[in-house]
């Protein structure tokens, strides 16, 4: 738990996760990205994950 700035508490995710711990798609690496989810985004993040694979989103997350 973290008491924020008005001094109420909030619990904190049990489970935290990052990178490529979990199954990520297209979708999810644009989105990871800061991009809008358009044909051609989905296109380059296609690719991107089949040239680098789990390394492509861990570039945008921690």
């Amino acid at each position: 738990m973290s008491a924020d700035d008005e001094g109420t508490t909030t619990e904190r995710p049990k489970d935290l996760f990052t990178g490529s711990e979990r199954p990520f798609d297209a979708e999810d690496l644009v989105r990871a990205s800061g991009r809008e989810p358009t044909p051609e985004n989905l296109d380059w993040a296609r690719r991107l994950i089949e040239e680098k694979g789990a390394a492509a989103i861990e570039r945008y997350l921690p």
